[in-house]
């Protein structure tokens, strides 16, 4: 693992990871609290099956649970450097699947994809927002990803999740706008990690060439690097894991 390096951030940095148990979340995770530079890691998670390290600092949260959040941020004293959203859901159990078209559409599904998607990111916004460090650079990233982009759509299908990450995406531009006013250094972006070897990608990495699916770690230590390079005029807009922008 190279190590890494946060220059355009400084050091001490107090840094919170939502889906800390996932598979980029603890790869993050894990890569952050091997930095000097970082002081301390809020590993926020529904599940306790988190990386572990002195520095890292474990607190409860479920994206649905509008409550649990607002508990986790409370528990933070310090000013936050990074808030780093790495939630997502595609697919779960055997019936909600990404949609191939308008016939396998089911309100239940859409709803459960929003919640997930939308809601509880901007949730987690609303409540870490408002913790991060003033008058100095800080980030705050969520995972939306390439599907999200309307213009770069050539293959339809997986509705939901496309709508979820297209909406928030515009989430993202909003929160840069309204962010700017209270910090000028801030930067919130949203990021596509590539596709991922993960419990997200499972069903589909048959169909994925040959050297373009990537470990959580090479996912990981890339998205950082990304971050550490961009700057505020950065700010509203989605970048992939190579630092490429990605139109909305």
């Amino acid at each position: 693992m190279t190590e890494l390096k946060l220059d355009s951030l400084g050091d001490g940095l107090q840094v919170a990871v939502i889906g800390a148990s996932g598979a980029i979340g603890a790869a993050m995770v894990t890569l952050l609290a091997s930095s000097d530079q970082v002081e301390r890691i809020y590993a926020c998670s529904r599940s306790s099956a988190v990386p572990a390290a002195d520095n890292i600092v474990c607190l409860p949260v479920d994206l649905l649970d509008d409550q649990s959040i607002a508990r986790a941020a409370e528990q933070i004293t310090e000013p936050l450097d990074m808030v780093l959203v790495t939630t997502g859901i595609l697919h779960e159990g055997e019936n909600l699947k990404p949609e191939k078209s308008i016939r396998d559409f089911h309100p239940d599904h859409f709803a459960r994809v929003f919640a997930v998607n939308i809601t509880g990111p901007s949730m987690v916004a609303h409540y870490f927002l408002p913790k991060m460090a003033r008058n100095r650079k800080n980030v705050f990233a969520v995972l939306t990803g390439r599907v999200g982009s309307i213009e770069d759509n050539q293959m339809g299908g997986w509705y939901a999740y496309r709508a979820s990450k297209a909406a928030m995406n515009m989430i993202i531009k909003n929160l840069a706008i309204e962010t700017a006013r209270r910090n000028k250094s801030s930067v919130v972006v949203a990021l596509h990690p590539g596709t991922v070897a993960s419990n997200l990608s499972q069903p589909f990495q048959a169909g994925v060439p040959e050297g373009q699916l990537f470990t959580p770690a090479y996912a990981a230590e890339h998205l950082l690097a990304t971050v550490d390079r961009l700057t505020p005029s950065d700010s509203g807009y989605l970048f992939a894991w190579d630092g490429e922008k990605i139109p909305f």
